[in-house]
């Protein structure tokens, strides 16, 4: 297929006739898309959809993004995907799984070229981390319309539902359900701290909870999915490199550990009496970080719950979240089970009980090498220059999609290395050479 470009050297809005809706998708709007302008340089393109979206889920006092699943703000995200979709004229569905879809070309043609990434975000978080995909993506496809390529593989671009999984507490709800690696009686269990569970939050935001579930047809299209990621570490700032690739994703998991005492007056309570499981969590925390840095590994307690949670009440439970990765397995069950069992001594010599569950889990991810390698020699016959390779300790959608499809990742240089946070950054530099990268990428792939 051929994206046209127009008198002014733009692309001219003219709708892709070659794009059908999938006949096959069980619920959501399936429609071709009206056609609408489409900017002419990626750096305009860029710069035009990053201050529409960048207000969207804003917090006013922190300052950062609290964009979680099936909210109002996730609503908003979703309305300003299906808009850049229209206006240029693709093939605009939503999957069973809630997952949103643009399509250039014949969405059951099969061997599609994929990209994009997500919306949402953790709590307060940053305004690259997952947005920085879906609007390099649409930018990349602007700049293959003004190059006036001819396509023979048909192009997606998707914006994956709860990577963050920042509301009802597992990553990845959208791509895990699509590969089956959530099943819908799993995905109905899953409940917010406010007791919505997720099956209500999606009825009430519009969508089918029943229709979620595994989507082999839809994965059986993709012939290569390339997600495009800020950095979130400092590799690329520390090899003076603005795009890398990705090696693999460390096996990472979430462990929760539930500390229960005894409730009693923080006032009248002589301290040997006490039964206080906040002592013991306290003590935990700080072995997941030893354990950690003897290992060359990473350990957080980032989240905490406690009960009853008064200022003159000592504590009944303490549950805290332990979120850990490593560059290997062996590597990983070491510093979980050392702060195990170091949470279990000192639970013990407070006179505390203790239960350890792994709510979640992910082996260790390695990247598609062919497609990997093909992306290095594509990048690297622009450039001149080798491409860095550099493994992340984060998860995505990517890695979710790699057991059943060949997937591959780019990343953009984070000067500053913070993510989750709303110190995140990329220079607009930066950002744009990731979108000529994609673009490279996925011209070389889609035009064979």
């Amino acid at each position: 297929m051929t994206l046209p470009g127009d008198e002014r050297g733009g692309a001219r809005p003219v709708r892709d006739e070659l794009s059908v809706p999938d006949p096959t998708a069980p619920r959501g709007d399936r429609r071709p898309a009206a056609a609408g302008p489409r900017p002419a340089a990626a750096r305009a393109s860029f710069q035009d959809m990053w201050r529409e979206l960048s207000p969207i889920g804003r917090h006013a006092d922190s300052g950062g993004y609290r964009r979680y699943a099936w909210t109002a703000a996730d609503t908003d995200c979703r309305a300003w995907f299906r808009t850049q979709a229209e206006a240029r004229g693709l093939t605009y569905e939503v999957d069973r799984n809630g997952n949103q879809w643009a399509w250039l070309g014949d969405p059951a043609a099969g061997d599609a070229v994929v990209t994009g990434s997500h919306l949402d975000s953790v709590p307060d978080g940053g305004a690259f981390d997952g947005p920085l995909g879906v609007v390099s993506s649409f930018a990349a496809l602007d700049e293959l319309r003004a190059r006036d390529v001819t396509l023979g593989r048909p192009l997606a671009l998707v914006n994956f539902g709860d990577e963050e999984g920042a509301r009802f507490g597992l990553a990845c709800v959208g791509s895990r359900l699509t590969a089956g690696r959530l099943t819908r009686e799993q995905a109905h269990r899953l409940t917010d701290g406010d007791g919505v569970t997720l099956p209500q939050a999606m009825e009430a935001a519009g969508h089918d909870p029943d229709a979620i579930g595994a989507d082999p047809e839809r994965l059986a299209r993709i012939g290569a999915f390339v997600e495009l990621h800020v950095e979130q570490g400092r590799a690329l700032d520390l090899s003076g490199d603005r795009v890398g690739l990705a090696s693999a994703i460390w096996p990472h998991g979430r462990w929760r550990f539930d500390f229960r005492g005894e409730a009693n007056h923080a006032g009248t309570t002589r301290l040997v009496d006490r039964r206080d499981p906040m002592l013991p969590y306290a003590e935990t925390v700080l072995a997941a970080r030893r354990e950690a840095r003897f290992a060359g590994a990473v350990a957080t307690f980032g989240k905490i719950s406690v009960e009853p949670n008064g200022v003159n009440a000592i504590p009944s439970l303490v549950r805290g979240w332990l979120d850990s990765r490593a560059a290997d397995q062996a590597t990983l069950d070491t510093v979980v089970t050392g702060v195990e069992q170091a949470a279990r001594e000192y639970a013990g010599a407070h006179g505390i009980d203790l239960d350890v569950v792994r709510e979640s889990f992910t082996p260790v991810v390695e990247f598609d090498h062919a497609l990997r390698d093909e992306l290095g020699r594509i990048l690297g016959t622009d450039t001149d220059l080798k491409v860095p390779v550099l493994g992340t300790g984060a998860g995505h959608d990517a890695g979710i999609l790699s057991g059943t499809v060949p997937t591959a990742m780019l990343f953009v240089r984070n000067p500053t290395g913070v993510s989750h946070s709303p110190a995140e950054f990329a220079a607009e530099d930066d950002c744009v050479a990731g979108v000529h990268a994609l673009a490279d990428v996925l011209e070389g792939l889609a035009r064979r």
